[in-house]
């Protein structure tokens, strides 16, 4: 069980563990295992094989986030990277009203995430709020935002949200969320947007059907890799 040896080019993917590891490994030489609170951020970029392999943790218990970020066209064939972060390197915000904010990318409130140098600019917190509380998100003017409740529930204006629901909001500068009866945990994460075609199939993200052509024939081929080796940041 797992995902064994792939490719990717083309986006980013951002792996984010709750509970249980995941081993890594890839061909430009990065090998590692991230646990609970851990994040893991590769950069496909002109192509990388890599490989997550679960394991649960004491309970058997296995839980995280898998986000795909894509790349602007400009930066599809950058140089594969990786980069690995454990949880003390997450600021832990803690407001008096009982709030946390993990923040893993993006600045919030003056702290930054130890994830940068990201060409979407984004921003990906894990917030808490306790119940019985009125919270306010500020939001970047022209973002796409997104939130993702994995834990409890909450209210975005008078819509009520709960556990496992995903929502995506319209351009604004804030978002007000309450909560009632239970507290709410949940992934908020922004991006400006690219507004470029998109061509998808399997692991790869091109911005034409020629250049996914381009990608499989050079996987048939042998030539899909560029980088050989590269240095983690």
């Amino acid at each position: 069980i797992g995902f064994p040896w792939h490719p990717h080019r083309g986006i980013e993917t951002i792996t984010y563990v709750l509970k249980g590891r995941i081993a890594h490994g890839d061909n430009i030489g990065n090998r590692g295992t991230i646990g609970a609170g851990d994040i893991q951020w590769v950069t496909a970029g002109s192509g990388i094989y890599h490989q997550e392999m679960p394991d649960g943790d004491s309970d058997g218990a296995m839980y995280g986030f898998q986000l795909w970020a894509n790349l602007p066209a400009k930066d599809k064939m950058m140089d594969p990277r990786y980069r690995g972060f454990t949880a003390k390197d997450i600021p832990e915000i803690k407001k008096d009203d009982g709030t946390v904010v993990k923040v893993i990318a993006g600045t919030y409130d003056g702290i930054t995430g130890p994830v940068t140098d990201v060409v979407t600019s984004p921003e990906y917190y894990d917030i808490l709020i306790p119940q019985g509380k009125e919270y306010i998100q500020k939001t970047k003017k022209g973002s796409t935002v997104i939130f993702y409740v994995f834990d409890g529930e909450a209210y975005i204006e008078t819509e009520k949200v709960q556990n496992r629901n995903l929502i995506l909001f319209a351009d604004g500068e804030a978002v007000k969320i309450t909560t009632k009866e239970h507290p709410v945990r949940f992934l908020m994460m922004s991006g400006m947007p690219i507004k470029e075609p998109i061509a998808w199939y399997g692991p790869i993200v091109m911005n034409s059907e020629a250049e996914l052509r381009t990608a499989y024939n050079e996987l048939e081929e042998g030539t899909f890799v560029k980088v050989k080796k590269a240095k983690a940041d």
